[in-house]
């Protein structure tokens, strides 16, 4: 009941400053009415969303991401109103102190002042309102091709310019545009990669979800060293109140059949050898292992038969895992592909120059290509989305990686 009473208050503070800065621009009626009206419907809805939508033996679903999408773009640009009028509550303050003991205050002076920023605080709360509504229009598809080139010294030489193409955390239950993922398919295609890997997260939580996307994700083409996935964190239906194990343990079970169903192989703790001519390297799928989330990866029983010398490819959803076991193992795992994080959905990227996202400041590989003594992590930015129903500024991705042979550097 407690945590209520203080959305509510919170709710009502920023709403009174919003209110303020819209009022100190307009006196006509009408529009403050419509916008007072406006603004109690969306709090009416948000109110009876949180309190009646949100249920734990259901779990994430499109009614829940649009509410919460919806409480973004409205209070997140009110919250800067509320920031730039308390700022001018506090100068007026102090203007009135001068005025009531020194007299060197001007009224209309004051007036003024409070009338541009309002329309600074306006201009400025429309940057994240736009930002945030072009990316649960448009962003949360604008996928992105990332290529990255990686060189090892002991690369065997059949694998030299071996492509691989990497997806991850597609989260079914939030797509909602069959035309948008067909092309996101299509771009994984054109690609003609050796091998495809797809790093987890197929589901927010029940199998059913992925339902209306099997045609599609079937259309994936299987290259050369085929198509192979491993499972991440939501796969493992934690998130929700279930009616039983029994129940549970047949949402696992039907989420693992998913893989098979779209023409993946699915490693669980295991490996497969890819070989070319005289020569292999260890493709190595770990289940989910993250701090602070589910840690069903065995790292040692999916490396079994694997030699120390073996060139490897470890799939492991979650980067922390990287950095807590793999970055410092006594075998050399050459490369790590991940996602999880999904760079936040939000931040600003540059490429080449500059990345920021506030996920940094949660894990240490957040996005892109790391390395560590000659072994490297790349943390795919997700395919799909989960919570906030967009993206700004962090991209969908699909990733295409190339291994070279150190020694074939110019």
């Amino acid at each position: 009941m407690l945590r209520w009473i203080l959305f509510a208050v919170f709710v009502l503070i920023v709403e009174l400053y919003a209110f303020q800065a819209v009022k100190t621009l307009t006196k006509i009626r009408w529009v403050l009415i419509a916008y007072q009206i406006l603004s109690l419907l969306i709090v009416v809805y948000m109110f009876y969303s949180f309190a009646t939508q949100f249920d734990r033996s259901v779990g994430q679903t499109k009614h829940t991401l649009f509410t919460i999408g919806l409480f973004l773009i409205t209070y997140i640009p009110k919250m800067l109103l509320m920031v730039f009028m308390f700022g001018e509550d506090i100068i007026r303050i102090i203007g009135g102190f001068l005025k009531e003991f020194v007299g060197t205050t001007d009224e209309s002076f004051l007036t003024t002042r409070r009338k541009f920023v309002s329309q600074i605080a306006l201009g400025v709360a429309a940057i994240p309102f736009l930002s945030l509504l072009y990316g649960m229009t448009k962003g949360k598809y604008n996928y992105k091709l990332h290529k990255q080139t990686i060189y090892f010294p002991d690369l065997p030489d059949s694998f030299d310019g071996l492509t691989i193409t990497q997806i991850s955390d597609v989260h079914s239950g939030s797509l909602d545009n069959h035309h948008e993922i067909e092309h996101a398919i299509n771009m994984i295609n054109e690609q003609k990669s050796d091998i495809v890997l797809f790093t987890g997260d197929i589901v927010n939580t029940h199998a059913w979800e992925m339902n209306p996307w099997i045609e599609a994700f079937r259309k994936i083409e299987a290259p050369a060293f085929g198509k192979y996935s491993v499972l991440g964190n939501h796969d493992y239906g934690e998130y929700v109140t279930w009616p039983s194990q029994k129940d549970k343990n047949e949402n696992f079970e039907a989420i693992k059949d998913l893989h098979r169903q779209i023409d993946f192989k699915l490693l669980l703790n295991e490996n497969v050898k890819l070989k070319k001519g005289n020569d292999e390297i260890a493709l190595i799928g770990v289940e989910n292992w993250g701090v602070g989330f589910k840690q069903a990866g065995d790292l040692a029983k999916a490396s079994e038969g694997v030699k120390d010398n073996d060139f490897k490819i470890l799939m492991s959803h979650d980067p922390s895992h990287w950095e807590h076991e793999v970055k410092t193992h006594k075998s050399n795992y050459h490369l790590t592909l991940s996602g999880h994080t999904h760079g936040s959905q939000f931040g600003i990227e540059i490429p080449g120059y500059f990345k920021w996202s506030p996920i940094q400041y949660r894990y240490k590989q957040w996005a892109g290509l790391y390395e560590n003594l000659g072994r490297y992590v790349y943390v795919n930015r997700g395919f799909g989305f989960h919570a906030y129903p967009g993206r700004v500024g962090i991209w969908p991705e699909i990733t295409v990686i190339e291994l070279k042979k150190a020694s074939n550097v110019a």
